[in-house]
């Protein structure tokens, strides 16, 4: 029903009007992520623009919106607790420094490793991890001071507003798509709100409820450069590392999956390693002016993407949009219903959804389907980065276990009087077991050969497998031939190297896993 639909032509008027909705949604997601690593909430609308504003100019992914997240505050928290907010932007810089090298070195391409059924359950992950947090929202604060939900009047005009919002940025583009849905459906409502004096939460509203602050606001200044104040010395360093490395990947991962995300919508190819630079430098950059740090947001990505933003010039729109609201129009900006931005936040969530994986869960391996519903529960649990380094496991294991049933050994005998093996398929650790039991080495001739010429040996486990196969038959006084082996496989071999045929023309030349040549 809602789709999220990108718009195929760079508009630099698409790019501005989108990267002023996404503004308005980054005011709440930035106080909220704020408020969950434990610091104020300029710190997290510092964080929103120094990030988003870097990362729009310089990383390989333009239209992909970036700033405070979720998935890296509840790192933060225990590090602000214990040590304090100086050592999370020493934290932070360090974190920057980390993703430089990662892009530098090239470790973007690892993305490609995540199989489709990790995506799938990544976004879906996400899409829920997104709607259960518009749910609170819909909480209110009691005399006693605890968030209870929003009872009669107020909650039925909270979702009658939230329906409002979400009908405009429906039906509006089947009438103009002159301008943002999302943006017109935001003004409409805050001018709805105002005019009518409707009881409704807004931005004002939840910063004060999250601060426990009756004055306070997200009215600021300009970031300002400070070193952090830390100790330099290898303390220091033994204590932010650990968090600094957990960020980095965090980081790394979500802003990654987010641009291959978006690289399907669009229709084209972002650059991984220079997104890892990009919000590496942008990290960097945020603890030296006092910001928490961020990476890709996958909801303010989904919906520059959906208001047609494009080009760079939507991010960077967003991110000095954010700016200005924080030093001339806080005014204002804290006026906007939330309603608004719950029901704009919905819309990106049903259109994240990948609610084809539904359909296809009969269809595919049982296998993926297991892996599409572990990776979003997981997200949904722990964290995206979690989520997805556990999908790719038990994606690798699958791989693995189904692989293993491929090595199959053909047993003849040739006009010779030796007993022929040939082997098909990959031998690696998963295979070795089945390989060996193929062999009827008590039934077998004097003379044997093992041909490989079909199989291609992948790592050092496959090389021990070999090495025993001819222990077995050197002990039942059988000879044994190996043939067509690569020339590593020569040098790795301990006790079958002197039963290798050696052909210069024929042998194969692959690159072996293993440790014992580095």
């Amino acid at each position: 029903m809602f789709e999220l639909h990108a718009s195929k032509v760079t508009s630099l008027k698409n790019d501005v009007l989108s990267g002023l909705t996404v503004a308005l949604a980054l005011v709440p997601e930035a106080v909220a992520f704020a408020f969950v690593a434990g610091v104020e909430p300029l710190v997290g609308l510092y964080a929103a623009f120094m990030v988003g504003l870097i990362t729009s100019i310089f990383g390989g992914r333009p239209g992909m919106i970036s700033g405070a997240t979720g998935a890296m505050a509840v790192v933060m928290v225990s590090l602000v607790a214990i040590h304090g907010v100086e050592y999370l932007f020493a934290t932070v810089v360090l974190t920057g420094v980390l993703q430089i090298l990662a892009g530098v070195f090239k470790l973007g391409k690892f993305i490609r490793l995540v199989p489709h059924p990790v995506m799938l359950g990544f976004v879906n992950g996400l899409a829920i991890v997104i709607f259960l947090a518009q749910l609170g929202q819909f909480k209110v604060p009691n005399a006693e001071g605890e968030m209870v939900w929003m009872q009669n009047g107020q909650l039925w005009t909270m979702l009658g507003l939230v329906a409002l919002t979400m009908a405009i940025i429906y039906f509006l583009p089947k009438l103009t798509k002159a301008v943002p849905s999302s943006l017109v459906a935001i003004v409409v409502v805050t001018l709805l709100v105002q005019s009518l004096g409707l009881e409704a939460r807004t931005v004002v509203d939840f910063v004060r409820d999250m601060t426990n602050d009756p004055a306070a606001s997200i009215a600021g200044g300009l970031p300002q450069f400070s070193i952090p104040n830390v100790p330099f010395t290898f303390e220091t360093f033994k204590i932010i590392f650990p968090f600094a490395l957990v960020l980095a990947a965090i980081g790394l991962i979500e802003s990654l999956l987010t641009l291959t995300l978006i690289d399907e919508l669009t229709g084209t190819r972002g650059r991984g390693n220079k997104e890892c630079v990009a919000q590496g430098a942008a990290n960097t950059v945020t603890g030296f002016f006092g910001g928490m740090g961020g990476c890709a947001m996958i909801g303010q990505s989904m919906i520059n993407v959906n208001s047609g933003g494009r080009g760079r010039a939507s991010g960077i729109t967003a991110a000095l949009g954010l700016l200005a609201f924080i030093l001339f129009a806080s005014d204002l900006i804290e006026q906007v219903p939330l309603a608004a931005l719950v029901g704009v936040m919905f819309i990106v969530v049903i259109g994240t959804f990948e609610w084809s994986s539904f359909r296809i869960m009969k269809k595919i391996p049982k296998a993926d389907a297991f892996v599409i519903v572990l990776v979003s529960a997981v997200t949904v649990a722990t964290d995206l980065a979690v989520a997805v380094i556990v999908g790719v496991i038990v994606s690798a294991l699958v791989f693995a276990w189904e692989h293993a049933k491929h090595v199959i050994v053909n047993r003849t005998a040739d006009d010779n009087g030796s007993t022929v093996y040939d082997v098909n398929g990959p031998l690696f650790f998963g295979s070795v077991s089945h390989f060996l039991d193929q062999f009827d080495m008590d039934n077998d001739l004097d003379d044997v050969i093992v041909e490989f010429k079909n199989s291609r040996v992948a790592d050092h486990s496959a090389i021990e497998a070999i090495d025993t196969l001819a222990e077995r038959y050197m002990s039942r006084g059988k000879k044994l031939h190996l043939r067509h082996l690569s020339q590593e496989c020569l040098l790795l071999l301990k006790k079958a190297g002197d039963l290798v045929e050696v052909n210069v023309i024929e042998d194969p030349d692959y690159h072996i896993a293993s440790d014992k040549l580095a």
